[in-house]
């Protein structure tokens, strides 16, 4: 202890823990991301948000790879990008993961697969209960109506976002509350997929899950009518890489 009596040590320890936080909270919101992005976000230097990510992903709690060619932005080495493992995602908020998942089946056995798609119907219903659907036909309406559902789902806490896309849009859930129980019962994603398809009057295709390994539940929403595409097909999303 210094002559001041300022625990040093403790205090030193107390801030990687919040900076270690606020880089999990990134790569989970926003992966994968890259370490320079991430140290623009939190006003850190690169080579400490390195020293973070390294460590997460020794823990096995992080992932990193190189950017797919059609991410990349000038020459030179393709920047690394990084992403949380499903170890990481584990850690974060799946306390009640067994009960959901006992209840689940206690409910199948009872009421049978019609009772677990009308609970899964439900379940969605309330995460967008005050989202209005839209026709589809104006790409403006369908866009904000995206931004609609991804802020529902975000607070229902899928940090859920949208991104412009070739000729359509994207929500991403890039954290999934149920990603353990829907690896059981897919029909918790299929009624998310539903309700995209009511909600914003057109069709919907989901690109990937986290319940299937990836790194986001990734759904393409269309910005003009199907029979306007002419084979145009949507932006591939970003899975995971195999290990």
């Amino acid at each position: 202890m210094s002559g001041s009596g300022n625990p040093v040590a403790p205090l030193s320890v107390s801030h990687d823990g919040h900076t270690r936080a606020a880089i999990v909270q990134l790569l989970l919101e926003h992966g994968p991301i890259t370490a320079t992005s991430i140290s623009s976000e939190l006003g850190l230097t690169a080579a400490g948000v390195r020293r973070h990510l390294d460590a997460l992903i020794d823990a096995g709690e992080a992932r990193a790879a190189s950017s797919a060619s059609w991410q990349q932005r000038g020459r030179g080495r393709p920047a690394k990008q990084y992403q949380l493992t499903a170890a990481g995602r584990g850690k974060l908020a799946h306390a009640y993961d067994d009960l959901a998942g006992a209840a689940m089946r206690q409910l199948r056995e009872i009421g049978g697969e019609g009772a677990i798609k009308e609970f899964a119907r439900k379940r969605v219903a309330s995460i967008v209960a005050n989202v209005s659907s839209t026709t589809g036909q104006d790409p403006k309406a369908t866009a904000e109506k995206a931004d609609e559902i991804a802020e529902a789902f975000t607070s229902a806490g899928f940090a859920a976002s949208t991104r412009k896309v070739g000729t359509g849009v994207q929500i991403c859930q890039h954290h999934c509350p149920v990603s353990h129980v829907a690896e059981e019962f897919p029909e918790l994603c299929d009624a998310e997929l539903n309700a995209f398809r009511d909600l914003l009057g057109t069709h919907v295709q989901r690109l990937a899950t986290i319940a299937n390994g990836d790194c986001a539940c990734t759904t393409h929403v269309p910005l003009i009518q199907i029979s306007n595409l002419a084979g145009a097909q949507p932006a591939p999303a970003i899975r995971k890489e195999a290990e």
